[in-house]
């Protein structure tokens, strides 16, 4: 295949053709990467995003500038809704920051001298100062640590929001949902003492695996990233401090770990999480970054036990990555056909005739009661073709209804493979659809 490139990187710069290709031993293995690179095509988000009705790139609002259409819109609520509940469990507490912001804040907290060629440039919204969207929220949640003084008691201190930032990517770098220009940071920064540095990176790292577990990514490895000797702020004393505390927090999850020299950003060491999908692909998904140097730069304290004031340890964790891209990685490890708990239409009840309409609906109004999300195909289509459209919308349970059933008080399964189960009691068969979703299984 074939894809244009400007030399260097600049679109001030001839347009150039870059061309790939593929060497393999045995036709048997070539015959694997084709077999591999079909099923990733048909895996596609951008592909399976429209098919499916869930997002789109609107030429007219500009490249890498999703918006969410009401199926997609379902997903994204239901990834942020566990999202936020898990995070309450674990003691975050939900602040919200602006979109912009005056340009000081990113001359303190350095993005301005290291980042400046991925942020948007500057509007004047006020005489003379100029005004940024912001790439990031950590110089924000600094200035919430900072609004008035902190006690070690209030330590560990977890913020967390669901961040929109904006980040100026080339575009040819663009890809769908996976390297956008505005996407929805799951981000978290937690201030700590230096005594509690270690076991809070330790909880965190569990908790971020633990969560992934939960949405269906089970196979991981880890990377720790380490610092760029052309690229950073800070001591070399606290650099590997930072380093070696994140190396043994990563080394006590029993995970293969790989290095990855240079790899940091300025302000401090991390270690991302690496998870394969359903083909064997693997994705970068969580970041927890350890930074000395930020609380530094911000001037921020705490008051300690013997009341001297005190640099705090901040931790920086973002969990998806981003909505979009975590949505994307679903989707395509998944290739569309949701756990029922994700999937935007959990059931769709298909009457065998316009008799059972009727009787599905009042099905699907108990099941709606019980918090589930339910549809009835009451369109003219015959009842073949109603099927096949439920199959092609990945819909989990097809609830069949024809008089046999509504003599007996009951309804019929078909699941996704074509497999069925006929004559449920109502009642055992909402119960049964919620005990799926409830369990977070896919069928």
């Amino acid at each position: 295949r074939n894809a244009a490139a400007y030399w260097r990187g600049s679109e001030k710069n001839p347009m150039l053709q870059r061309i790939y290709g593929t060497a393999w031993p045995s036709k048997e293995e070539l015959k694997a990467h084709l077999d591999f690179l079909a099923e990733a095509e048909k895996r596609d988000h951008r592909k399976l995003g429209n098919e499916l009705d869930l997002f789109s790139i609107p030429d007219e609002i500009g490249s890498g500038l999703a918006v969410f259409h009401p199926r997609g819109g379902i997903i994204r609520r239901v990834m942020e809704d566990y999202s936020r509940r898990r995070h309450e469990e674990e003691g975050y507490e939900f602040v919200y920051t602006p979109h912009a912001t005056k340009g000081k804040l990113f001359e303190v907290s350095g993005h301005l001298d290291w980042y400046a060629d991925g942020m948007y440039p500057p509007m004047q919204l006020d005489e003379g100062v100029d005004y940024y969207l912001k790439p990031m929220n950590c110089p924000m949640h600094n200035l919430i640590f900072d609004a008035r003084g902190r006690s070690y008691r209030e330590l560990p201190l977890r913020l967390f929001e669901f961040g929109t930032v904006y980040r100026y990517e080339k575009s040819g770098v663009v890809h769908g949902l996976t390297r956008a220009r505005g996407f929805t940071q799951d981000d978290a920064h937690i201030y700590c003492t230096r005594e509690q540095m270690a076991d809070e990176l330790d909880k965190t790292l569990t908790f971020v695996l633990n969560l992934l577990r939960d949405y269906g990514l089970t196979d991981f490895y880890l990377e720790l990233s380490t610092k760029d000797p052309e690229k950073f702020v800070g001591s070399d004393e606290a650099w590997e401090e930072a380093t070696e505390t994140l190396r043994q927090v990563a080394e006590k999850q029993g995970l293969p770990l790989v290095p990855d020299p240079g790899g940091a950003a300025f302000y401090g060491p991390k270690i991302s999480v690496q998870a394969k999908d359903a083909i064997g692909r693997t994705w970068q998904m969580s970041t927890v970054q350890l930074d000395f140097n930020l609380p530094e730069r911000f001037d921020l304290e705490y008051t300690g036990p013997d009341g001297t004031k005190q640099r705090p340890v901040m931790i920086h964790r973002a969990l998806f990555g981003s909505i979009e891209r975590f949505f994307a990685v679903l989707l395509e490890h998944y290739a569309g056909a949701f756990p029922a708990w994700l999937a935007p239409v959990q059931a769709v009840g298909i009457p065998i005739g316009d008799a059972h309409v009727e009787y599905l609906q009042k099905f699907a109004a108990e099941a709606k009661r019980k918090g589930l999300r339910v549809d009835v195909d009451a369109s003219s289509d015959r009842m073949q073709k109603k099927i096949r459209n439920a199959q092609k919308a990945k819909v989990p349970f097809m609830v069949i209804a024809g008089d046999e059933d509504m003599a007996a008080g009951a309804v019929s399964f078909r699941y996704r493979d074509g497999s069925q189960e006929n004559g449920i009691p109502v009642e055992e068969a909402i119960a049964k659809i919620a005990k799926v979703v409830e369990d977070r299984v896919k069928i």
